[in-house]
């Protein structure tokens, strides 16, 4: 759904550090980000901030206010993000060259197909795309159905009271990528670990790129052996087709891609979806009954009213422009709340704050983002949800929170929003 959580913490921070080198300063390795960044990043409990709406009523382009006479924007609103996602030609993604490798990540600690623009992104972006066409991802079917039943075992022998997320809405995902990655299972567990990590902007950039430069660095290690010796999985397969065509570099970037874009957000669709389902037992009946069209309603829904990706990939600004009847110069960035154009009414119809799996949108919904940059797993995370949600409601048919929504530990400032823990009752 979007690689990454922790990198936005970074951008405001390293986007700078060109500027303000010579004031000494080295943004990348504050504890905090400026304020008027987390309005995007936070929530209230399952909806964005009441902020998110007004911006979206006013101004169709908001422009933050940050230190050092660095201008981005924000836009909010459906259409606005849409046009902004779709233009490839007057923004770049690209922002590799703004590292400078003095700090907790380099150049080569960011890549794949988020930070990449064409001719590259179109050459990477080629590699990848077979591996996730529904026809190839149907043979991961039967192997996610038994990740599915293992873990809900898990949850099972934990006993009532035992913790969604850790037994079943992190390992489901978890497991899958690393299964298409084809990473050793020994290595799984410490890899595991830096997966939240790099997403949290709560300690500003320093946490989180150290957690992205180690990650890296395990990938780095997982290709050049598999280089030597290709594995089972889609970083063996694409040594076997492209050989010495692709660096380790661009070959770690695509690998890192789609583990964060897999794991850490479907982990988050899992849990608060399972906390929306349970709001109303008339969607916990209608998704425990199975029906495959009702199945893909629900999950669509979801993906629409949660939208864990918050804010898509920056884009900055080409050259000089008019965009929304605001002056852009070349280098300002724009960046598009997913979950503020997701609660469109322009787009999502009545009442779009509120989930309604009957829901007809007027347009598709912007949660794997739009574009050339739109999640290439988006298919792979669509079927883990119709897996996953219907065989934990059909085993546990007597499923609750062990406490109520407002005591959960949602997580306060954060790219891919989710709950740490989610205790429940069967």
């Amino acid at each position: 759904m979007v690689d990454v959580r922790g990198r936005v913490s970074g951008w405001i921070g390293k986007l700078v550090v060109r500027r303000i080198q010579k004031k000494g300063i080295d943004l990348s390795r504050i504890s905090f980000i400026p304020e008027p960044t987390k309005v995007p990043l936070q929530r209230n409990g399952l909806d964005p901030v009441p902020r998110i709406a007004e911006i979206r009523a006013t101004e169709p382009m908001h422009q933050l206010d940050l230190p050092f006479n660095f201008r981005a924007f924000l836009v909010t609103g459906y259409e606005e993000s849409r046009r902004i996602l779709t233009d490839r030609d007057s923004y770049s993604n690209d922002i590799r060259h703004m590292f400078h490798g003095d700090g907790p990540a380099t150049s080569d600690d960011i890549g794949g197909l988020g930070f990449t623009d064409p001719p590259l992104h179109t050459r990477l972006r080629k590699i990848v795309t077979p591996e996730f066409t529904m026809r190839r991802l149907a043979r991961l079917e039967p192997m996610i159905s038994e990740i599915v039943d293992r873990q809900l075992d898990n949850l099972s022998s934990e006993g009532s009271g035992a913790d969604l997320a850790k037994h079943v809405a992190f390992p489901v995902p978890f497991q899958t990528i690393c299964a298409l990655l084809g990473l050793d299972y020994e290595d799984r567990d410490a890899f595991e670990k830096l997966g939240s990590a790099r997403f949290d902007a709560t300690n500003g950039g320093a946490a989180a790129f150290g957690a992205v430069s180690e990650q890296r660095e395990f990938l780095f290690e997982a290709v050049a052996k598999q280089r030597k010796e290709p594995g089972p999985g889609l970083i063996g397969q694409i040594l076997r087709d492209e050989g010495d065509t692709i660096s380790d570099v661009d070959l770690a970037g695509l690998a890192d891609g789609v583990f964060t874009g897999g794991f850490e957000t479907t982990a988050g669709m899992i849990a608060l979806g399972t906390i929306v389902l349970l709001r109303d037992p008339a969607y916990a009946e209608l998704i425990r009954k199975g029906d495959p069209d009702d199945v893909d309603r629900v999950v669509e829904e979801l993906l629409r009213y949660l939208a864990v990706v918050q804010v898509a990939f920056p884009r900055f600004a080409k050259q000089d422009m008019m965009l929304f009847g605001q002056q852009l110069r070349a280098g300002d960035v724009v960046l598009a709340s997913l979950s503020g154009a997701n609660r469109d009414p322009s787009s999502a119809g009545e009442r779009p704050d509120e989930f309604d799996p009957y829901r007809t949108p007027s347009s598709g919904h912007l949660a794997f983002g739009h574009g050339i940059h739109r999640c290439i797993g988006a298919e792979l995370a669509r079927m883990e949800l119709r897996i996953a949600l219907p065989k934990l409601f059909q085993r546990f048919p007597d499923l609750a929170l062990a406490k109520p929504q407002e005591e959960l530990s949602f997580r306060q400032l954060s790219f891919v929003y989710g709950v740490d823990e989610l205790p429940v009752t069967f």
